[in-house]
């Protein structure tokens, strides 16, 4: 039995900043877990999509070629190849974690950690049949999938399959469902050479996001090539040889594979973890409570990341459920109780993006929940042909808005669809964090030539 200042559950990217940073701050820190380290996001999320993404960019700007006097043919794509590229290079990174925790002096069980606690520090763990104990641990066990409960859903697969494993690029793809997955996946697969239809229960895609930046998405996955089926509801999935029959409202789609992607709502794995016997407050899908400080109803019981419930902050159920927003919580946790910094995570700029064909980014508030929120409002919006489509006359476009509080000059949201979208609403989270106005994007002299240069060349409002 081992004694330790902070005890992590959960080896994905909120566990490994909260333990690391605690370590380095001289706590003694410990870390269970049973599966690979990095999570959701390095395993089969935001990591393998992004390097499939690349792959996708390179075939969608191949017919741009021969405007800037490349005559050459599109090479054959290995897409196999691809996808054993990206899991090796997810398989580094996952060494990368590896070290970082050793390298931080974090010590690593390699096993499911279950609390054994009376709800009174210091708090129980056991840890392959081991006992040990605790001042404070952290649950950072993230969340799976639940499937909608649709009859053959057996024909289908997940978004799992699609990122960690090695198979055959589908002639022909149905996805169900227009969230970030159903979206992103269904325009990689499409430049990189499926026919992929997009079956949607509204109208369009990205529900939640703002709805001219919705509306810009739709817009480019058709000029893409994937055939969009709005206000569709799936019946069942049946297989008949090597097809899957896909049965909607709208009619009948066949194809190789069938991606569900839709009503995935996020479960958190806290089963079995001993939390409810601890006396750990669990909502009835299991998420656990905390107030603003990520602590529980049990003093030196916290959660972070995707299995917390971040009502105490205001924010509706999985509004924030990113990566980059459990490293902040986990870090937060670390630097308050290991280095006296009462450290927040601010959650009014939270970026987030979609890579997808085109790319989407946001960060800020949408038009419509600005509206709800009572503020009277200024929008700026263009639309524009970037330079690089210029040469080969492509109609590709990029679509910029921000919205304006008409009585404080706030920049309040800013919502880009087009090439660089994530990597330009990066830099203008930083403004939105500071509290930037308009008039201050007005002062910034832009730089030329850049599609980003549009941002501060907004002068007069369309609305």
């Amino acid at each position: 039995m081992a004694h330790f200042d902070l005890f992590v559950i959960g080896g994905g990217s909120g566990g490994i900043a909260c333990a690391r940073r605690a370590a380095s701050y001289g706590a003694r820190v410990a870390l269970a877990e049973a599966g690979r380290l990095g999570g959701t996001c390095v395993i089969r999320g935001c990591v393998p999509k992004k390097l499939m993404s690349y792959a996708a960019r390179f075939a969608d700007r191949m017919t741009a070629l021969p405007a800037y006097g490349f005559d050459l043919a599109p090479p054959p794509l290995d897409f196999r190849r691809l996808l054993e590229n990206r899991n090796r290079e997810v398989a580094r990174l996952e060494g990368v974690y590896l070290s970082l925790l050793e390298n931080a002096g974090v010590r690593l069980l390699r096993a499911r950690a279950r609390l054994d606690s009376d709800g009174r520090p210091p708090h129980g763990v056991v840890v392959d049949g081991e006992r040990h104990t605790a001042d404070r641990v952290v649950v950072a066990v993230g969340a799976r999938p639940v499937l909608p409960d649709i009859p053959g859903m057996e024909h289908a697969v997940t978004s799992d399959v699609l990122l960690e494993e090695v198979y055959d690029l589908p002639p022909r793809l149905v996805v169900i469902g227009a969230g970030y997955i159903g979206v992103e996946l269904a325009s990689i697969l499409r430049a990189l050479g499926s026919r992929v239809w997009l079956v949607m229960r509204r109208e369009l895609p990205l529900r939640g996001f703002d709805e001219e930046l919705r509306l810009a998405v739709a817009e480019g996955l058709v000029e893409l090539g994937v055939e969009l089926v709005p206000e569709a509801r799936v019946m069942r999935i049946q297989r008949s040889g090597d097809l899957r029959l896909v049965e909607t409202d709208r009619g009948i789609l066949e194809a190789e594979m069938v991606l569900v992607a839709a009503g995935r709502r996020p479960v958190p794995n806290t089963r079995g973890l001993g939390l409810e016997e601890a006396g750990v407050r669990l909502t009835l899908d299991g998420v656990v409570r905390v107030d603003v400080g990520y602590e529980t109803n049990v003093p030196g019981i916290h959660a972070i990341g995707d299995c917390a419930d971040h009502a105490g902050h205001g924010l509706d159920a999985h509004q924030h459920d990113l990566t980059p927003v459990a490293i902040a919580e986990g870090r937060a946790l670390a630097e308050r109780f290991f280095h006296d910094n009462p450290e927040v995570v601010n959650y009014e700029t939270v970026p987030t993006a979609v890579f997808a064909i085109p790319e989407a980014a946001a960060v800020g508030l949408t038009e419509e929940r600005a509206r709800a929120l009572g503020h009277r409002l200024r929008l700026y919006r263009t639309r524009f042909r970037p330079m690089l489509y210029t040469l080969p006359q492509m109609e590709r476009r990029t679509t910029m808005k921000l919205v304006v509080d008409a009585d404080s000059d706030r920049v309040l949201g800013c919502h880009l669809v087009g090439d660089d979208a994530a990597e330009i609403v990066q830099g203008v989270a930083i403004a939105l964090t500071a509290g930037a106005t308009k008039r201050q994007f007005d002062e910034t002299v832009g730089l030329h030539p850049t599609a980003a240069e549009e941002l501060v060349t907004l002068y007069r409002p369309t609305r």
